[in-house]
C-alpha cells in the first residue's frame, strides 16, 4: 500500500509560497516588537507536564496536550502554551535579569483538538511578555504595541475590536456580588467562557443547574444575566461599579483613548481559558463578518514565576497565533504577493559550465540570490523554468557573453532583453529588488 502524502491531521505542509507568506508575517511582527524594545527569547518544544498541571487549565492538560512517559520514566509533554515555559526561565534567573523584562518568541505549538478554521493542532505562535511592572503602565504598553503590529500590517482600526475584563472583576461578581462558592465560581468561570458557542436557552440551563435553590431564589441568576449583558460600564448594576477593579479598566480604556486607540470595549464575558490570570485581560477581536472571532488575547498574570519557589514577579503578555493573523490578514486583502526570494535564473548555453563559475560567483559576491539551470535542456524548457519559479529575470550565459563581458539579461514579464557587464546586471535586478520591496 502506497504512503499517504498528507501530513498529519491538524498540521500543515509549508511549500515555498507558503513560507514566504510565514516569513513575511513573521518579520513584519519582529520588526513590530522590537520597535518597543523586546527581545527574542526560546525553550524546548518538551517540557515536564507538571509544568502545566501547575496553572494552564485543565481542558488544555487533560483534553489538548501531547503528554508521553520518555525512555526515562519522566512524564513529558509538548508544549501547548509557552508561558509556563518563559515563567520558568525568568525563575531561573530570577535575581539576575534587569527588569523591566521585555520578552518575545515565535514558538511551535501543539494542541490536540479538533481542526477549526482559525485553529489547527500544530500552530506557530507569537508570544510577547513583560515581566517587573505591577502597574497598569504594563497592561497599556502591551496593547499599544498590539494595535502598533496591526497598523503595521496596514490594518485599520476599523477591521477590529479590542476587548477589557479584569478577572478581579468577575471573581467579585461571582463570589461576593451573585454569592458563589469557590468551587461554584470557577465552573461558572470556564461556562461564561463558553457562553458565546452555546444559544442562550441552553447556557440558561447550565447556569441554573451550577446554583443552588437557594441561590436561585435569591436572585443570583438574574444578578449574573444583569452583569454579562452590560456593554458599558453605565449599564452594570449601581452597587458594582466602585469596584477597584472596574476603576482600573475605565482609567485603561482613558489612556488607550488618550493615545488614539478608539476601538477598545469593556466586555464582562471575556474570561480567557486559562487559569494563570490575575486582574486585567483582553481580546482582539476580528470585525469581518465571515471571521467574526478573538484573533488574540492576553492579559496580567502575577503569579506563575512564584510557583517555581522563588519571589513573584508582575507580568503582563498575550499570545497571537499565525493561523489567526493568516486569516486576518487574507479576508481584510492585507497580505502582499510576496516574490520568490530568488533574483535571477542563469541559464548556460553551450559548454560554459566550467568557466561560467566565474561570472556566476562575481553575481552571488554582489548580492544577488541566482539560481544556475545545469539540466542542459533546450533554451525554452530553461526559461519555463524560471517562469514557473516566479523569478523575473534571466541572464543568459555562454561562450560569446563569456569572452565579452557583457550578458544578455531577459525581463519575463516584459519580454525585453539587453545586454550589459556584471555591475549594469547587479545594479538593474536591486532596483527591481527594491521596488518590490517598497510595495510591501
Amino acid at each position: 500500500m502506497a504512503l499517504s502524502t498528507q501530513p498529519y491531521k491538524g498540521a500543515r505542509d509549508f511549500y515555498p509560497e507558503d513560507k514566504r507568506k510565514q516569513n513575511y508575517m513573521f518579520d513584519v511582527i519582529r520588526r513590530s516588537v522590537e520597535a518597543f524594545g523586546y527581545e527574542e527569547y526560546d525553550a524546548p518544544i518538551l517540557e515536564p507536564l507538571e509544568l502545566y498541571l501547575a496553572k494552564t487549565g485543565e481542558e488544555i492538560v487533560n483534553e489538548q496536550t501531547y503528554a508521553f512517559t520518555d525512555r526515562g520514566g519522566r512524564q513529558v509533554a509538548i508544549r501547548p502554551e509557552m508561558t509556563p515555559s518563559v515563567s520558568r526561565m525568568v525563575a531561573a534567573k530570577r535575581q539576575e535579569l534587569a527588569y523591566p523584562v521585555r520578552w518575545y518568541s515565535i514558538p511551535n505549538l501543539w494542541r490536540y483538538e479538533r481542526p477549526q478554521r482559525g485553529r489547527l493542532r500544530e500552530h506557530w505562535q507569537l508570544n510577547v511578555d513583560i515581566f517587573g511592572i505591577a502597574g497598569i503602565e504594563a497592561e497599556h504598553e502591551i496593547i499599544l504595541l498590539v494595535d502598533s503590529m496591526l497598523q503595521a500590517f496596514k490594518a485599520k482600526r476599523s477591521m477590529y475590536t479590542i476587548k477589557l475584563n479584569s478577572r478581579k472583576f468577575t471573581d467579585y461578581i461571582l463570589k461576593e456580588y451573585v454569592g458563589l462558592n469557590e468551587v461554584q465560581a470557577y465552573s461558572m468561570s470556564k461556562l461564561i467562557d463558553r457562553m458565546h458557542k452555546l444559544d442562550h436557552a441552553q447556557f440558561l440551563a447550565q447556569v441554573d443547574a451550577l446554583c443552588a435553590q437557594s441561590q436561585r431564589e435569591n436572585g443570583a441568576v438574574e444578578q449574573l444575566l444583569d452583569v454579562l449583558h452590560a456593554k458599558r460600564f453605565t449599564a452594570l448594576p449601581q452597587q458594582v461599579q466602585s469596584h477597584a477593579s472596574l476603576l482600573g479598566l475605565k482609567k485603561m480604556m482613558d489612556m488607550l483613548e488618550g493615545a488614539g486607540i478608539h476601538n477598545v470595549e469593556f466586555d464582562p464575558t471575556l474570561m480567557r481559558g486559562f487559569d494563570y490570570y490575575t486582574d486585567i485581560i483582553f481580546e482582539v477581536f476580528d470585525n469581518h463578518p465571515d471571521n467574526n472571532r478573538s484573533m488574540l488575547g492576553g492579559g496580567r498574570y502575577d503569579g506563575l514565576v512564584g510557583l517555581f519557589g522563588v519571589e513573584p514577579v508582575p507580568t503582563v503578555g498575550f499570545g497571537f497565533g499565525d493561523v489567526t493573523l493568516a486569516n486576518f490578514l487574507e479576508l481584510h486583502e492585507l497580505l502582499p504577493t510576496i516574490p520568490t526570494e530568488t533574483d535571477a535564473y542563469a541559464v548556460l548555453v553551450g559548454d560554459v559550465f566550467t568557466p561560467a563559475q566565474k561570472p556566476i560567483a562575481e553575481l552571488r559576491k554582489a548580492g544577488l540570490n541566482l539560481a544556475v539551470d545545469v539540466t542542459g535542456r533546450k533554451i525554452g524548457a530553461q526559461f519555463q523554468t524560471a517562469e514557473k519559479k516566479g523569478i523575473h529575470y534571466v541572464i543568459i550565459i555562454g561562450e560569446n557573453e563569456i569572452s565579452s563581458g557583457q550578458y544578455t539579461i531577459k525581463n519575463l514579464q516584459t519580454g525585453t532583453e539587453e545586454k550589459h557587464g556584471i555591475d549594469r546586471l547587479v545594479s538593474i535586478i536591486k532596483d527591481y529588488r527594491h521596488l518590490e520591496d517598497d510595495k510591501d
